[in-house]
């Protein structure tokens, strides 16, 4: 299963970041393969719709789950539609690596 996390950086020692729509990069996470990915988020300088447009990039991406730190209501409803689970982390202090390896024990 490939989960989307949102990260202020490109690696395993950045953080939650706790917006999704304009977070600064998606790790895509691979629980089968535990292969990681680090996407920079085009949709965050958006002036509107950065939330709707980053859902659709990382559902392309085949992602079933996506952990951030909040979530706007705008794009809850989209989520909803297309049946993919919000794990919300209020811990912004979270890195990567913990949060991969949290997720490896689930």
């Amino acid at each position: 299963m490939k989960i989307a996390i949102t990260s202020t950086g490109n690696s395993l020692e950045s953080q939650l970041d706790s917006h999704f729509g304009r977070c600064s990069y998606f790790v895509i996470y691979d629980t089968e393969t535990r292969a990681v990915e680090f996407i920079p988020n085009p949709n965050k300088d958006r002036i509107e719709g950065a939330g709707p447009a980053s859902v659709q990039l990382i559902a392309s991406r085949g992602s079933q789950k996506v952990v951030s730190g909040e979530f706007g209501a705008k794009v809850k409803a989209i989520f909803d539609s297309l049946k993919m689970q919000l794990i919300v982390l209020p811990d912004p202090n979270k890195r990567i690596g913990e949060i991969i390896e949290l997720l490896n024990h689930k």
